[in-house]
């Protein structure tokens, strides 16, 4: 029982160092091998996961084919060096993303197949230095051109309205270069038409005549030329669709004929009523309901401001009222006759004021809306 305990104790103390031996550090992490294109491009791909307190010092790329490993690619403190003038130009090892070091290397030759090293050193927290290195293998290949798809660069699909920019794009995997030629079929069996030797056709902008079915083909340095399927692309005349949307508003003369309706005593409210009908329905003529409406409204506005005027100036017309009396002889006094007159106006008080004589004590006090009374006294003396 004893020995069993010991074991087991034993056994837990291996696996805690192997733990610390195998995780207490950075791992670099990549596949065995990646296959590449001829002419092409290939990403071979060496990342490991930061970890605290260990600082990167030094990358290294390099190439085993036959002899000793060879240092193609070196990062240290002071930037990137390419070490090896074939690769100039055409390598590129990561560097935005922390713990990503792969390397990208372009226009590949059939000598570049080999083992290629991902070297990393850190310094550890401790102060000491650790290097990990991952080899992977790079074949090159070349590879025939597959057969090539098309499609567009809008999500309009094969279907645009005239007028649009649009293009027809040909794509095909292979070894490059790969060349691409555009045909449009023709009617009554004829030989398609080569209409472009790239691998975009571009309309700008697409017109009526340019529908039709399409085909572009691709050929490589490796194989056969390769085709692909036919599409049929269609460009729509921008007018129809326009017509067919203003052919029928019929929601909009609902109103308008019950307005015929309800006012039929008049003949010209149902002819005003179709012509605001066409004016709806038809798009640029005439103006809206709501602007007709509008200047009917001012209209009125108009008419009663001016028939408001013409009450006031005949009311301001009949506003004074002169009123003469003669006094009897026998109430004048011995010099003359005595003759009153009274001026009142309509805006002031109806009670008629008490007559005085006439003075020249005038008062600088205005009667707005108030009665103004003048009373004139006139001796006239008795010629015997």
């Amino acid at each position: 029982m004893a020995l069993t305990v010991m074991g087991i104790l034993l056994g837990l103390l291996l696996l805690g160092h192997l733990t610390v031996v195998t995780y207490g550090h950075p791992i670099l992490e990549g596949p065995e091998s990646v296959i590449g294109p001829w002419k092409g491009d290939v990403n071979i791909p060496c990342t490991y996961g930061p970890l605290k307190g260990y600082t990167q010092v030094l990358v290294k790329w390099l190439v085993q084919r036959v002899s000793n490993p060879v240092t193609i690619f070196l990062r240290d403190s002071s930037g990137d060096h390419i070490q090896q003038a074939k690769y100039r130009r055409r390598l590129n090892v990561s560097y935005e993303v922390p713990g990503d070091v792969s390397l990208q290397l372009n226009t590949l030759e059939m000598d570049d197949r080999g083992h290629y090293i991902c070297e990393v050193t850190w310094n550890t927290p401790d102060g000491t230095q650790v290097v990990r290195e991952k080899i992977i293998e790079v074949r090159v290949q070349k590879f025939p051109v597959s057969k090539p798809t098309v499609t567009t660069g809008s999500g309009y699909g094969f279907t645009v309205p005239q007028g649009m920019r649009i293009s027809l794009q040909c794509q095909a995997r292979g070894s490059p270069p790969i060349s691409y030629i555009w045909y449009k079929e023709q009617t009554n069996n004829l030989e398609p038409i080569r209409v472009a030797n790239l691998s975009t056709l571009l309309f700008k902008p697409a017109v009526v005549a340019n529908s039709g079915s399409y085909f572009c083909t691709a050929k490589g340095r490796v194989g056969s030329e390769q085709r692909s399927d036919i599409v049929k692309f269609v460009v729509k005349d921008s007018s129809k669709p326009l017509k067919t949307k203003t052919e029928a508003p019929t929601t909009i003369q609902i109103p308008l004929e019950e307005t015929s309706i309800m006012n039929s005593s008049r003949n010209w409210t149902t002819e005003a009523s179709d012509y605001l009908g066409d004016t709806i329905a038809g798009p640029g003529r005439g103006l809206p309901i709501f602007a007709i409406i509008l200047i009917i409204s001012l209209c009125c506005v108009v008419v009663i401001t001016m028939v408001y005027i013409m009450l006031c100036r005949k009311t301001s017309q009949q506003e004074h009222v002169y009123e003469v009396s003669r006094m009897p002889s026998s109430e004048a006094s011995d010099s003359g006759e005595t003759m009153r007159v009274a001026i009142y106006t309509s805006g002031c008080s109806s009670d008629e004021p008490a007559p005085r004589a006439l003075d020249n004590n005038y008062s600088d006090d205005p009667c707005l809306g108030q009665e103004y009374q003048i009373i004139a006294q006139i001796n006239v003396k008795r010629q015997h």
